[in-house]
């Protein structure tokens, strides 16, 4: 009787946990979202609403390894159960960093709403951000259902991020290279670029941790990147 109680305990323990951690999520899925559009609309107001929910974010991060910690620390879990809150420990922290690249994003639109567009680079970026935050909903929706080939398909999906972020890059140059006056914006625009390219390395991250945590194992083949440029650069 005392096991079970234990044991349902715990349950109710990795539920609320879990629930916290797609509450994450969202506010990250929406971060992307607004902070994708802000740049795109020049929209200053909406840029800051995305700073300001970071703070949100981060706090939910800290509640969760709190609250994984209390679990191991209190309900001495088998090993598989401590596969999951490891899981869910690293999920959070992959989360919070998509949530940080996504306030950068938001940051460098009052700065590019003072220059002139360098053509339809921020659309670009939009369509680029869109494909991240599609990657990152699937990678949690298979969290939930525990579909380790569904996170593989997202897994797969980075190298396409990869290819529009090399894409744009050689944008950049060519318009730098024409035009001079380009070259501050264009820095921007490529900070940014490349902090959309490492939300996808984040989301993907997510998504091995769901392959480890079904399977147990680490998915055999190490994600091959097609991020090909020699500037390197996160931004902040």
């Amino acid at each position: 009787m005392q096991d079970q109680h234990i044991a349902s305990a715990f349950d109710r323990d990795l539920e609320a946990i879990q629930a916290q951690i797609m509450k994450m999520g969202g506010l990250v899925e929406a971060a992307i979202r607004d902070g994708a559009q802000s740049l795109d609309t020049r929209d200053e107001e909406l840029a800051e609403q995305v700073r300001r929910q970071d703070r949100t974010i981060d706090d939910l991060e800290e509640m969760i390894n709190e609250e994984a910690a209390r679990v191991i620390a209190l309900r001495a879990p088998t090993a598989r159960d401590l596969r999951l809150i490891l899981s869910v420990i690293k999920i959070s922290a992959n989360l919070e960093r998509i949530g940080d690249y996504a306030k950068n994003m938001a940051k460098r639109t009052g700065v590019l709403s003072q220059m002139a567009p360098v053509d339809d680079s921020s659309a670009a970026l939009r369509r680029m951000s869109r494909e991240v935050e599609r990657m990152l909903k699937d990678a949690l929706d298979a969290y939930i259902q525990r579909d380790a080939e569904w996170a593989l398909e997202v897994i797969h999906r980075d190298h396409e991020v990869d290819q529009m972020y090399n894409a744009l890059f050689r944008e950049f140059l060519t318009f730098m290279m024409e035009d001079p006056r380009n070259i501050t914006a264009c820095m921007h625009l490529h900070f940014i670029a490349k902090n959309i390219e490492r939300m996808g390395d984040h989301v993907t991250s997510i998504a091995e941790q769901v392959v480890y945590l079904v399977t147990g194992e680490h998915p055999e083949d190490a994600r091959p990147k097609a991020d090909k440029t020699s500037l390197v650069a996160e931004g902040s």
